[in-house]
């Protein structure tokens, strides 16, 4: 026994030894190769410029503002330092001294021989008069920045984003964004960040062991100015946003061609992003993060709300789905429902009733008892696995970041997020877009897009990257061409026809449009309510929002506008004047062809 201890312990003391004489004698070996490398090369990044983003007509919507960055040279002894940030901040009094020096002293190690940069950016006019006494210094290194700049501000903040300050762990997933610092957080800088950033380039040099330079080894220029085309119009991108402002209106409107390019999409209020290039201020942040009208949400991809009747084309093409004879069939309507022994009504928005309704007449005059009866012949799965096919509750692919999907529900999504069964009644509101239902506005259009041209398209902001034209994908979808055609016809009815829900605000256009309104209530109404109050008398957080959803021409889709006001009440009298202005301004500006 005591000889198998001493063994063991004698066995334990060799394998110790040896590991560490692994780790001294190879392992550190390439740490401390590595360190030697360092000390007699040096390797210099050249950071890229950041590429600009334009509109379809060049208008820069994402530029670089021209200055400069300071660094101090490292291992400054506590006299020199207080020497060189003494002269900083007599040169440009709003520096802050305080948080250079606790910058300089977090990367002055023994190891570091680079310059430490302590002012990210000091504007060009600044520094040009005192460039020359600066530059004496051999302990201060000037150097040529950039500063993203955003010339048209809150228009386009949702779609452009901006770029801000990276964080620790986007410094270490990206090299590039590690040496600039800066990064894409939100909109087309986020999604494109990877082109926008391009790669750095580097000088090699030779150097002392004092760090002095000896001779230049290899250069390698930056691959930059990878730039963005957009398919916006700023033009128009503004006269929407101006039209929301001047009404008062919080919302979503969308302009995209049918082909998929989105030429405007407003979500407003909006914010400035050149508030967050340089760090936004506690002051300023608090003020977005408590406006109820939320500035800061994408409601573009971010916004999810119930459909409402913007849904009943789509709930239509379910049905010619399933079971294309059941559109022959008429529907009569008294004003509500019931289903079985229940005495539940599930009213229509007209209590009395539209009498007998063929499909062209239910879309014209937006009929709920005529989708109420149908959908209990088709299910709530069938509703489902359709609806999601037409684009609905489902990411469109456009480019911007974190796209929600928004919800179509059925029988096993309720269960696995309820634990609750699926009821018949749950399927006849699902049927007008009520209940569970929630889409995005840019899905809305992409849907309504598919209901013009029977193509299901990919929506795209960027028109161009890096030079590269960007394809878009488009999917044919298959209807029963004459039910197909009755949905366009009552959707041409919507607004061309005196008894159309947008009649009043579309009918004398310069082109012809189709359309449908849509009104998705944001709370119940009770069974004991016999006489609903108008939208304009509810309170304002009480009011439903209001869509309106169309293309044109009718007889050759070309455009997709599609809005929603929230709270505005009724489709055909808050969203659909906005989208005949829209129409006006794109004839106006020969969009048409």
């Amino acid at each position: 026994m005591k000889y198998r201890i001493v063994f063991i312990i004698f066995v334990s003391i060799w394998a110790i030894m040896l590991a560490r004489l692994y780790h001294v004698s190879i392992k550190s070996n390439f740490y401390y190769e590595k360190l030697a490398k360092d000390n007699i090369e040096r390797k210099e990044y050249i950071k890229p410029i950041r590429g600009e983003i334009t509109d379809a007509k060049g208008n820069l919507l994402a530029m670089n503002q021209i200055g400069f960055s300071i660094s101090i040279k490292p291992h400054l002894k506590e006299k020199q330092l207080e020497y060189i940030s003494d002269i900083l901040v007599d040169t440009f009094p709003d520096l802050n001294r305080t948080i250079m020096l606790k910058v300089y002293k977090k990367h002055s190690s023994a190891y570091n021989h680079k310059y430490i940069k302590v002012v990210d950016f000091i504007k060009y006019a600044d520094m040009m008069s005192v460039y020359p006494q600066l530059s004496m210094y051999d302990e201060v290194k000037i150097e040529a920045e950039t500063k993203r700049y955003y010339p048209y501000g809150k228009f386009t903040a949702h779609i452009v984003g901006y770029t801000g300050r990276a964080n620790k762990k986007e410094t270490q997933k990206d090299i590039v964004v590690n040496e600039v610092g800066k990064v894409g957080k939100s909109g087309l800088e986020k999604y494109y960040n990877k082109v926008l950033e391009g790669n750095l380039g580097y000088l090699m040099h030779k150097v002392t062991a004092t760090n002095k330079e000896v001779e230049l080894l290899k250069k390698v220029a930056p691959k930059d100015n990878k730039n963005i085309e957009l398919n916006l119009d700023i033009d128009l991108q503004q006269m929407i946003y101006k039209e929301f402002e001047d009404h008062n209106y919080t919302g979503v409107a969308i302009v995209m061609r049918t082909s998929g390019e989105v030429l405007a999409a407003v979500s407003y209020p909006s914010y400035d992003p050149n508030l967050f290039v340089s760090g936004i201020s506690h002051k300023d942040w608090k003020k977005l993060q408590e406006d109820l009208a939320h500035p800061f949400t994408n409601k573009i991809v971010h916004g999810t709300y119930p459909p409402g009747s913007s849904i009943k084309m789509g709930m239509a093409l379910v049905f010619d789905k399933v079971n294309p004879s059941l559109l022959n069939s008429d529907e009569f309507c008294n004003g509500h429902m019931t289903i079985g022994k229940s005495k539940h009504k599930f009213r229509c928005w007209n209590k009395y009733g539209h009498g007998f309704v063929s499909l062209r007449k239910a879309i014209r005059e937006s009929c709920d008892v005529y989708f109420y009866n149908k959908s209990l012949k088709v299910g709530i799965n069938a509703m489902a696995r359709y609806l999601r096919s037409f684009g609905l509750g489902i990411k469109t692919g456009i480019d911007l970041p974190k796209e929600y999907n928004g919800v179509i529900p059925n029988k096993e999504w309720k269960m696995k997020r309820y634990k609750q069964p699926w009821y018949m009644g749950e399927t006849v509101i699902a049927a007008i877009g009520q209940g569970y239902d929630l889409v995005t506005p840019i899905q809305v259009a992409r849907y309504t897009a598919l209901l013009a041209t029977s193509y299901l398209v990919t929506p795209s902001i960027a028109k161009k990257v890096d030079g590269k034209v960007i394809k878009h994908s488009k999917k044919k979808m298959f209807f029963t061409p004459q039910n197909l055609n009755e949905v366009r016809l009552g959707m041409y009815d919507v607004c061309n026809s005196r008894k159309g829900t947008a009649y009043k605000a579309m009918h004398n256009l310069p082109i012809v449009v189709a359309g449908k309104t849509g009104t998705s209530q944001v709370t119940s109404i009770s069974q004991s309510t016999i006489h609903r109050l108008k939208e304009s008398e509810l309170e304002y957080y009480h009011r439903s929002h209001a869509w309106f959803t169309s293309y044109a021409p009718y007889k050759n889709p070309q455009f997709v506008v599609s809005i929603i006001v929230e709270h505005g009440g009724h489709g055909g009298s808050t969203s659909a004047p906005i989208a005949a202005d829209i129409y006006k301004w794109l004839y106006i500006h020969s969009y048409f062809r």
